[in-house]
């Protein structure tokens, strides 16, 4: 018998550390090699690392929220004799056998072991462990059975229906900030503190824009992507920008440099029961209604899912933000720093307004929009947003 210890490998573009979300092992457990091993976090992706050995695990670096650096230990594994060669890998491992490195893909079921028999996102495994529930025990709706939020939220139900009511509670708990929750904190705090803000809010009557959507739908039911209201606005967006050219950029404060762009790389910020995530469209400039209907429907599952590259959420140069029926009536949307503007989409309402001297009921919605006001002037956020009212109110306009 020998140790063998594995080292975090570089996981690329940049990385110099990385967090522990989630062991999949502890010590004292025989694992095989290719085994599920250990989540970490870069960026806002989750990266599933397998064991590059055969072995009993002897010692891990740290805990869940602890960060380890490339190149330092991660695991110490007790291996046999036939474990010991040292092929010089091509990354930054410990010399033996390279582990495989998932980030956030689809994958077929991993291998029966003691420790992990099922497939389930870090934030279901999370959700399950602080709930004593043993996900072994249950069956997943999702693709090769893997276990999804709403299968815990089913299990959870009839013991939330069942809690004693007037019963007096007293406890209290800290949680640690860790993965894509303290990403999240971070990135909100460095927008705040680095961004000064610009929020100009407008009604938009949308009662045209609903009755094309709908039409739209009934006719190509079954043939193309079903449109939210989100595609429109995409596209509305990518015609303003031609002429505010300056809320498609990125702003480098330390530099002081203006990054402007060509390109339309949209981030679709979506809350999913991990957080909030902001994937990215890409290209939005050269896609068509239905094209960015599928475009957005993908990135946006793999989001909720867990199953987002890195490649899905970075690089956008300007957000679109939407809670839905959940919306409210406005909202003070956080520019998704280092992007210089954000455009809010809140919930539709039914109200009375007068259109040639008689009330009518129409579609209201009201759009709220966040600028740096270090780029873009009051004036210009101004003028950008009424040029986006004009075109949704009048729907056709967006396609001429």
């Amino acid at each position: 018998m020998s140790s063998y210890t594995f080292k975090l490998p570089d996981l690329g573009e940049g990385t110099v550390e990385s967090e522990i979300v989630q062991w999949r092992v502890k010590p004292g457990d025989f694992i095989e090699a290719e085994q599920p091993l250990v989540d970490v976090m870069t960026d806002k992706a989750t990266v599933e690392i397998t064991a590059p050995v055969t072995g009993k695990v002897l010692r891990l670096a740290g805990q869940a929220g602890d960060m380890v650096a490339v190149g330092a230990e991660l695991v110490v594994f007790e291996t046999g004799a036939e474990s010991t060669a040292t092929p010089t890998p091509a990354n930054s491992a410990a010399p033996g056998v390279a582990p495989v490195i998932k980030t956030d893909t689809p994958r077929s079921p991993a291998p029966a072991s003691k420790t992990d028999k099922t497939l389930a996102s870090p934030a279901v495994r999370r959700r399950a462990q602080e709930a004593g529930i043993d996900l072994a025990t249950i069956q997943g709706s999702g693709p090769n059975g893997r276990i999804k939020q709403e299968d815990l939220a089913t299990l959870l139900q009839p013991a939330i229906n069942s809690a004693p009511v007037g019963v007096k509670r007293t406890g209290q708990q800290e949680i640690k900030l860790i993965g894509l929750r303290r990403k999240i904190a971070e990135q909100m705090s460095m927008a705040k503190d680095h961004i000064p803000h610009y929020t100009y809010v407008e009604e938009l009557d949308v009662t045209e824009l609903e009755a094309l959507r709908r039409h739209l739908n009934e006719t190509q039911a079954g043939m193309r992507t079903k449109l939210s209201f989100l595609p429109f606005f995409m596209r509305a967006i990518v015609r303003v920008l031609v002429d505010f050219p300056q809320c498609n950029a990125h702003f480098d404060d330390g530099k002081g440099i203006i990054t402007r762009f060509e390109a339309v790389h949209m981030g679709i910020a979506a809350q999913t029961a991990q957080g909030l995530m902001v994937p990215v469209v890409r290209h939005v400039e050269a896609l068509d209604l239905w094209q960015s209907a599928a475009e957005l429907a993908r990135v946006a599952e793999a989001a909720r899912t867990g199953s987002a590259t890195r490649a899905d959420l970075s690089g956008s140069t300007i957000t679109l933000t939407s809670l839905g029926a959940l919306g409210g009536i406005m909202s003070t949307p956080i520019i998704n720093h280092p992007e210089v503007a954000i455009i809010g989409i809140n919930k539709i309402q039914q109200l009375p307004r007068y259109r040639d001297g008689m009330l009518v009921p129409r579609s209201i919605m009201n759009l709220s929009a966040s600028f740096d006001h270090r780029i873009v002037d009051g004036n210009e956020a101004a003028r950008m947003i009424q040029m986006m009212k004009e075109m949704l109110e009048h729907p056709a306009t967006l396609f001429i």
